[in-house]
């Protein structure tokens, strides 16, 4: 899953960051009217399953045709993310991954040929520092809800002891891995840890032959990766200079290049659709509290997009550019996980759900038709990966709902 640094959270700062946040304040709840998850979308449809013999599921994405989805599970009676991808109807369900190690965070070409996702079937090593295995988030007495591929407390539909589901390196193993998720330490004392494995390398698949090769092989996290919109370049997060960083490298995992140099826990990485700019979260603050940033190519216009005292995680750019869609939890009171859109320069934020269960690691379907999630609705005991038709905005962006 996009993992969340074990609670990364995180914090902005950066020039604009004061005026974002104002322009994101909401009014007190007791002023507001009821939120209608019906003005941004309709048609709910659960598309995975235990029936399907997976016990959780979670971060799933779009090809590039919209026909078929990847995405990360549990196989039944496992504790570990393999890669699935299946065809949007339901039917086609196939493990694309090895089946040994963990993995998280897959990703279509452009081509829809092939897919690349992170995994540690080749050096299943533990964590062994405590930077690779964080505590998640302490939920509050009496929330037996988890949520899974969330940072807090555990991932939706996990429960105190389990892990959470997200991105390598965070993946949740409750809701499904957060774009660079991390996973309970399987050895580690924490019983709730997001973990970091110095041994996940980003791989790539081929369809058509089922082969499977070897991006990148430095020592130490390598996760939650993403093809550019023109299939020759990779963003992804990684552990290899010691601290979370954003690089961006050659498709063929050659040439890479460190992007963000602040520190933060930066991950989550995903290209624009004109393939100029790219999101993240990030910690900058050290408070547990993510942020939601942008940035060019180059490392150099770096903005945040939050700034506010709640947890805002797994950003996504919807296809006109114009909007992105995170997840968000505040942490202040019950953490509650619900889907968020917010323009590209951070001045208008709207709620997307409400669902009292966990709602999260969102993406939209290359025309914006569709929007996908990882959720526990429904009274689920473990999450899965949900559809729905997205009315809340056109596919060139401009807003039809607003709970206003």
């Amino acid at each position: 899953m996009r993992a969340w640094p074990g609670v990364f959270c995180g914090l902005l700062i950066v020039s604009g960051v004061a005026l974002a946040a104002s322009a994101q304040a909401e009014p007190s709840p007791d002023s507001q009217p009821a939120h209608d998850e019906s003005r941004w979308f309709r048609n709910v449809r659960q598309l995975t399953s235990v029936d399907m013999g997976l016990d959780r599921s979670g971060e799933a994405y779009f090809s590039p045709d919209g026909k078929r989805i990847s995405f990360q599970a549990w196989p039944k009676g496992q504790q570990e993310y393999q890669i699935y991808v299946m065809n949007v109807d339901g039917t086609g369900l196939k493990m694309v991954s090895t089946g040994a190690g963990a993995t998280t965070c897959s990703y279509f070409h452009p081509s829809g040929e092939k897919l690349i996702f992170a995994s540690t079937h080749l050096d299943q090593r533990l964590p062994e520092k405590p930077a690779e295995v964080e505590p998640m988030r302490p939920r509050p007495a009496g929330d037996g809800e988890a949520h899974a591929g969330q940072h807090p407390g555990g991932p939706p539909g996990s429960t105190p002891a389990s892990r959470p589901a997200g991105h390598p390196g965070a993946e949740l193993r409750p809701a499904g891995p957060p774009h660079g998720a991390s996973h309970p330490a399987g050895g580690s004392s924490a019983p709730n840890a997001w973990v970091y494995y110095p041994g996940m390398d980003i791989f790539e698949y081929t369809f058509a032959t089922g082969a499977l090769r070897r991006l990148t092989s430095s020592d130490g996290y390598d996760a939650e990766c993403a093809y550019s919109p023109d299939g020759k370049l990779i963003v992804f997060s990684s552990l290899r200079t010691g601290s979370q960083e954003i690089f961006i490298c050659d498709a063929d995992g050659q040439n890479a290049r460190q992007i963000t140099h602040a520190g933060g826990k930066n991950g989550g990485p995903f290209f624009s659709p004109d393939g100029q700019r790219v999101c993240y979260r990030s910690d900058r603050a050290g408070n547990d509290n993510l942020q939601v940033f942008v940035n060019n190519l180059a490392g150099t216009d770096e903005r945040a997009l939050t700034g506010n005292d709640t947890f805002n995680w797994c950003p996504f750019w919807h296809p006109s550019g114009k909007w992105l869609i995170f997840t968000q939890a505040d942490f202040r009171g019950r953490p509650n996980f619900d889907l968020y859109v917010i323009r590209d320069d951070g001045t208008e934020q709207h709620r997307v759900t409400s669902d009292p269960a966990f709602d999260g690691l969102p993406v939209f379907s290359p025309d914006g038709r569709y929007l996908m999630w990882t959720s526990r609705r429904g009274g689920l005991e473990s999450p899965q990966v949900f559809i729905a038709e997205f009315i809340g905005l056109t596919p060139a962006g401009e807003l039809r709902a607003a709970d206003r």
